[in-house]
């Protein structure tokens, strides 16, 4: 497997798979060290206006102070249009289903992904690497690190969301994971034998 990440967000009108849709979609990958390659994705998806209608207040109070939902209106590109995009994005820097799909709370991303762009669902790992996961270990495990993280921007838009995203595992990378090369062959086999058999 690469050692690369594939960042992927989404805004929609709400979390419903059933009736909520896909409105924007931002795509970075990023290398081993969690450097930017290229230069990203983001596009705004075309929605009609009874799908914005039908947003929770707290969605489209969310949207509208960010702008999205003005620039939904304008927008011209269709969930088709916007895939291949992001695929186009995708392969000039990995390989189909050799990279792991990052960000926060990735999954609720992945199940709309898979619905509205089952190509772009085809061509990632079955892999994900969600950000929140390690923050809700830090929370349990290492309370510092979780209340000294770095403040968030909260925009609520796709490509700004990822690269708070990035950010945030560097952020982790720095402070709650063992630091390179990591621990010694016989730190590592102290460890197995205290967890004892299988």
């Amino acid at each position: 497997m690469d050692d690369k990440l594939v960042w992927v967000d989404c805004e929609m009108t709400g979390l419903d798979l059933t009736s909520d849709r896909l409105i924007e979609i931002a795509a970075l990958v990023t290398d081993g060290d969690l450097n930017i390659l290229g230069e990203g994705v983001d596009l705004v998806i075309h929605v009609d206006d009874d799908a914005l209608a039908a947003m929770p207040p707290v969605v489209q109070d969310m949207h509208a102070k960010s702008g999205l939902t003005e620039e939904v209106r304008r927008s011209t590109v269709t969930v088709r249009e916007a895939e291949e995009a992001v695929l186009a994005y995708l392969r000039e820097h990995i390989e189909a289903g050799a990279v792991p799909l990052a960000g926060n709370s990735i999954a609720t991303d992945r199940r709309f992904i898979a619905q509205e762009m089952p190509e772009l669902d085809g061509f990632l790992h079955y892999r994900m690497v969600d950000v929140s996961s390690i923050k809700e270990l830090c929370r349990r495990w290492y309370p510092r690190i979780y209340f000294g993280q770095p403040d968030k921007g909260l925009a609520h838009r796709a490509l700004a969301d990822i690269r708070e995203s990035i950010r945030e595992l560097k952020y982790y990378r720095g402070t709650a994971f063992v630091p390179a090369p990591g621990p010694s062959t016989d730190e590592i086999s102290a460890v197995v034998t205290e967890l004892g058999p299988a």
